[in-house]
């Protein structure tokens, strides 16, 4: 007997493959454009954009301009989730890649202060706001092109896979500047550290053709065909759930405080105070970043069983224990102490990372879940990854002493720990339970 087929019109969704290539390479692309920034402006724009101030204030001007992308993100997330609400997660996640990767390329071949002068710096903010405002509406919409075309019992694992970009990011804008890394210290901040600039090009054209094939997952079409579309989900959102949205800012603060500790403030504390080599302290984080992506693994699976909550809050309290043993194994100046306080901070980052898209997914509703989820993470990121490196400097200035700074994420991460126990999650049974029968998050609304 021949067997049925299904009907001409049933289209298959996207493969798992494919949603994991279009939300983890997409982000792993922005994540690097992000952090070849970072790490520049640890090492190279504080010489090249800010030549006319002293080492510390010429640094901390350097991390100001880093800091700027924080404050475009959050408009970012603001306007870009509206339009992720409203239109689709396809055509935002290309347009997010766009925005990126060209203001990085343009950033490469940007002249500098000896060019142009004031004009040099003033370009630099200009772009990095682009940047940031490109990646302000990227981490949301790469979560949900994962999680919503998840069973609930697997969103967690499914949001896991934009996570991954973040330590990949981390790892790939590592590898961009030690390759670049064996020039003498003339050729490196003449040139050489553009170079990392200019190969994102590549990247995003490969995750454009990636992004171009993506499908919005079946309940928002949904909500599409059914004229069910929010005219203004930001301000609905500020309307039907502000508590959630506090909490889930709160909640984000730790990741960033932890991750830009160690990734962008230690390139310059390791290689100034401590006396580490720039490229012994690049290997020691990129040889950390595979802990952090195993970690994300683990942490997934976990929330997927029990709980996204208890395993993040689990993630926070770590965070709020290990700045303090992280600074005092870097000042030892071993490399192998260093390591380990390298390899315990991307274990909590992990924690957090591998928890955090499901958890995001579940507690906004359906119609406002990428400018709630956006929004959300990208306040967080504003407080705990802009403020921090410029903090760091500012308080060791002040006490040449890393116990302040140390103090100082601990408290940012307590804030988050507190934030996540206040967060109304349905537990994992009874979510799933109630998304079979609603097509939709059962998280509570706050």
């Amino acid at each position: 007997m021949a067997r049925p087929t299904a009907p001409a019109s049933a289209k298959a969704g996207p493969s798992k493959k494919g949603i994991f290539a279009a939300s983890f390479i997409g982000t792993s692309i922005e994540w690097y454009d992000y952090y070849i920034f970072g790490t520049a402006a640890a090492l190279v724009f504080g010489n090249a954009f800010y030549p006319q101030f002293d080492p510390t204030a010429g640094t901390i001007a350097s991390f100001a301009t880093f800091a700027v992308g924080f404050i475009a993100r959050p408009l970012g997330a603001a306007v870009i989730g509206h339009f992720g609400d409203r239109i689709g997660r396809k055509s935002m996640l290309v347009l997010t890649l766009l925005l990126t990767g060209g203001s990085t390329f343009l950033i490469g071949v940007l002249p500098t202060y000896d060019a142009i002068g004031i004009g040099a710096p003033l370009l630099l903010v200009l772009l990095r706001l682009i940047q940031g405002f490109g990646v302000g509406g990227e981490w949301g919409g790469a979560v949900l092109i994962a999680t919503e075309h998840a069973s609930p019992s697997r969103r967690a694992v499914y949001g896991s896979f934009a996570q991954f970009g973040v330590p990949i990011g981390v790892l790939t804008s590592n590898l961009a500047f030690l390759a670049v890394g064996g020039l003498d210290d003339d050729a490196f901040q003449a040139w050489g550290w553009r170079i990392p600039f200019l190969l994102s090009i590549v990247l995003v054209g490969v995750g454009f053709v990636v992004r171009s094939k993506l499908e919005d997952a079946p309940e928002f079409k949904q909500v599409k065909e059914r004229n069910e579309v929010i005219k203004m989900p930001v301000a609905e959102l500020f309307r039907r759930q502000p508590r959630t949205l506090i909490l889930g800012s709160l909640a984000s603060i730790a990741p960033p405080a932890v991750g830009y500790t160690v990734i962008v403030y230690m390139l310059n504390y390791g290689t100034q105070v401590v006396g580490f080599d720039r490229n012994t302290l690049l290997w020691l984080i990129l040889a950390s970043t595979v802990i952090w992506v195993a970690t994300i693994i683990v942490a997934a699976v976990l929330s997927d069983r029990y709980g996204s909550k208890p395993v993040f809050a689990i993630g926070a309290l770590t965070a709020v224990i290990w700045p303090l043993p992280l600074f005092a194994l870097v000042n030892t100046g071993n490399a192998a102490a260093a390591f380990f306080g390298f390899a315990v901070a991307a274990v909590v980052q992990g924690i957090m990372a591998g928890a955090q898209g499901g958890m995001f997914t579940e507690i906004f509703e359906l119609k406002t879940r990428y400018s709630g989820i956006s929004i959300a993470y990208q306040l967080g990121g504003m407080v705990g990854g802009a403020v921090t490196p410029i903090v760091a400097t500012a308080l060791y200035g002040a006490y040449e002493s890393s116990t302040p700074i140390g103090i100082y994420v601990s408290a940012l991460s307590l804030i988050s720990l507190l934030a996540v126990l206040g967060i109304k999650v349905a537990p994992p049974a009874r979510r799933n339970k109630a998304a079979d029968r609603l097509g939709t998050s059962a998280a509570t609304a706050g």
